[in-house]
């Protein structure tokens, strides 16, 4: 029977299961230059295999400097009447400075693409940052109650996500990625694993300042959703990736470093701790007990965009393909070599990177997108 595609409602996240495959990207200058989006357009494209046509995204960091105070949401939106009714959940936190359409190209198959909609927000009542992480997550959750009707696509200061149905170059054509420019990005050409794909189930997946593109299925996504859903967090969009977003986000609320983020989503095996010192057997164990119900079973490669930084990391037993590379101020990441070698070919460094060790770079203390 013929699968139908992502206009009809019927055929929302969780409803079919695919075999997975997929293809993640992503680059940071350390210097905090801007780099035209075509950049990860290249990479992506190169792994176009990796994908279906069933998803794609892009997230960037330093792209709106002129609004770089200002939350801008990023919605889709299934119609006009949908519009109206997000503008005023988002009118009850936030006064909204401008909105408008994102500018997107409407042709051939995205003639009939969702509305997408762009926000410029401060907080009605900005006091201290918690209560506006909080509104942040509050509003968001709110809007991705009305999924598949709306979703929320990014909703931070200074970074946007642009995502939807296809491959990624078609994507990156839609979008127009190649008159954006940011310091960090990172791109995701989806293979879904258990849906036929719609524009709010594509990655990145991102919720107040970070981003996530993730290749691979979570195994825990039951335990893990249960463990968030005590947090107040919704999960809206049916898709494992979203557990991999708001458990990041939940873990920075906490004011875990990123090095202890990663130990929490792919911790040492036990086996492991009984050879540690005995500090770092406390620490790790202390983790283990206090966010166990957040580590990630299952095979998977992710890379995480933050304010002046990309955390990439695998699974702890490396089942998805994960590379760097490096050349100057430039850190390259990518699900194949190729990836890195199409925009870079002069490479002065490339590895795998290692079971469950996290590679974490961020910008130079000196450049203007450094955060302390």
């Amino acid at each position: 029977m013929e699968t139908r595609r992502d206009d009809d409602q019927q055929c929302y996240e969780g409803q079919i299961r695919i075999p997975s495959g997929c293809a993640v990207a992503g680059f940071i200058n350390k210097a905090g230059e801007r780099v035209n989006g075509r950049t990860i357009a290249e990479m992506m494209a190169v792994m176009h295999e990796r994908s279906n046509g069933l998803g794609a995204g892009y997230a960037a960091y330093g792209i709106y400097p002129e609004y770089r105070k200002a939350y801008a949401f990023h919605v889709i939106l299934a119609d006009d009447r949908t519009r109206e009714e997000v503008t005023t959940l988002l009118a009850r936190s936030f006064k909204i400075n401008e909105q408008h359409e994102i500018p997107v190209r409407r042709t051939g198959r995205y003639k009939k693409a969702p509305l997408l909609w762009r926000y410029f927000c401060t907080p009605v009542r900005p006091d201290r940052e918690n209560a506006i992480e909080e509104l942040i997550l509050t509003t968001t959750m709110r809007i991705n109650r009305l999924a598949p009707r709306a979703s929320v696509m990014s909703c931070g200061q200074d970074l946007g996500v642009f995502k939807g149905v296809g491959y990624p170059e078609e994507i990156a054509e839609f979008y127009r990625i190649d008159q954006y420019r940011g310091y960090s990005w990172i791109g995701h050409g989806r293979f879904p694993t258990n849906t036929p794909g719609w524009w709010g189930g594509a990655h990145p997946f991102s919720l107040g300042e970070i981003a996530v593109v993730h290749n691979g299925e979570l195994s825990s996504y039951g335990t893990n959703k249960s463990v968030l859903e005590n947090f107040g967090y919704e999960l809206s969009l049916r898709t494992d990736t979203e557990v991999l977003a708001y458990a990041i986000h939940h873990l920075r609320r906490q004011n875990l470093s990123w090095p202890l983020v990663a130990k929490v989503l792919a911790p040492p095996h036990w086996t492991e701790l009984e050879r540690m010192g005995e500090s770092q057997r406390e620490l790790y164990t202390a983790l283990r007990r206090v966010y166990g119900g957040l580590l990630m079973n299952g095979p998977f490669s992710i890379i995480v965009a933050f304010p002046g930084g990309l955390l990439a990391l695998n699974d702890r037993l490396k089942l998805r393909s994960l590379v760097a590379g490096t050349s100057g101020a430039d850190l390259y990441l990518a699900s194949e070599e190729a990836a890195v070698r199409q925009v870079c070919p002069q490479v002065e460094a490339v590895w795998s990177l290692p079971a469950g060790e996290a590679l974490i770079c961020q910008a130079e203390e000196e450049s203007a997108c450094h955060v302390a």
